[in-house]
């Protein structure tokens, strides 16, 4: 958790892991929003499941079997409404409450912007909108919960995502506005990948 050295109700800013954990790069995003005047908290979300800082890039396939895998929504979804909690017990206003996250916190931000009316706004980045299987952890994806997501989200992905067609991010966008957010903008870097 990072926040301003001064001052109480502070905007809250959830930063949501990426597949390798709460690392150096995660901590300095809260960093950075703490000295924009925010209270910005990232939760260990797989703490449970393993250690995601002992495995290396080499080793992706074994982290996401042996963790990530393994991880519940339900479990997800409780552990960030405990995290909004306390930021509100610790100088937060969580009337002011935002979410951003990377790769599998991307598809975070979209799961818990649907699961949290109180959510103002939110910015995916490159999160998977359509999961590649079946896993009894995860059964639901984004694109099934398009319709309850009210908040505002900026979505930011890239053109040449080997693992995220654009198709898919499109469809979001798409669905999102039929059931009426108009509030969504989808961003496409062409060549940018993952």
């Amino acid at each position: 958790m990072a926040m301003p050295a001064t001052g109480t109700n502070h905007p809250v800013i959830l930063v949501v892991q990426e597949i390798f954990g709460v690392h150096e790069h995660i901590k300095d995003v809260c960093r950075r929003l703490a000295k924009q005047g925010h209270l910005a908290i990232a939760p260990e979300l797989y703490h449970r499941q393993g250690d995601a800082s002992k495995y290396t890039f080499k080793q992706i396939r074994q982290l996401i079997g042996e963790v990530v895998a393994k991880v519940p929504d339900k479990q997800v979804m409780s552990d960030l409404d405990a995290t909004v909690k306390f930021a509100g017990r610790n100088n937060g206003d969580t009337g002011k409450l935002a979410i951003t996250g990377f790769c599998w916190g991307g598809r975070i931000v979209w799961m818990y912007a649907a699961h949290n009316p109180d959510v103002k706004a939110g910015i995916a980045r490159y999160g998977r909108i359509v999961a590649r299987g079946k896993n009894p952890n995860t059964p639901t994806h984004p694109i099934d919960v398009a319709d309850k997501i009210k908040s505002p989200v900026l979505a930011l992905y890239g053109g040449k995502d080997r693992g995220i067609p654009v198709e898919t991010v499109k469809d979001m966008e798409a669905k999102m506005k039929a059931a009426g957010n108009d509030k969504v903008e989808v961003v496409i870097y062409p060549d940018a990948p993952h």
